[in-house]
């Protein structure tokens, strides 16, 4: 099993930045992809961005929500991945988790997805 826990969500100003955390504990895996999602009040949750290691290397996707400002990084001696979020708008505002997928990314978003986190609140408004 494998266990997620976010952190660094908060009410932020628009204009401002947040930077989230997710580490990870239990399993470990050779290959693997760590991911942020993002559910907005009343929609579907939304591929942010993921980050995924393998033997063959490295490598970083983002989705629509993800593109331009914020960026996805890991540290893998700490089994944590992080989402710097910068220029933040209102309508970033939503339930942010972090997700792990075995393999790596397979580009199936949410569907592709191993294990949850139970999410961090981020709201932008002034």
């Amino acid at each position: 099993q494998v266990q997620l826990v976010e952190s660094g969500g908060g009410l932020v100003q628009p204009g401002g930045s947040l930077r989230l955390s997710c580490g990870a504990s239990g399993r470990t895996f050779s290959s693997v992809a760590m991911a942020w999602f993002r559910q907005a009040p009343g929609k579907e949750r939304d591929f942010v961005a993921a980050s995924t290691i393998s033997e063959s290397g490295t490598g970083t996707y983002y989705g629509d929500s993800g593109k331009g400002r914020f960026t996805i990084s890991r540290d893998n001696a700490k089994n944590t991945v992080y989402l710097q979020m910068n220029s933040l708008k209102p309508e970033d505002t939503g339930v942010y988790y972090c997700a792990l997928e075995q393999g790596g990314y397979s580009n199936r978003g949410r569907d592709g997805m191993d294990y949850w986190g139970k999410g961090t609140l981020v709201t932008v408004s002034s």
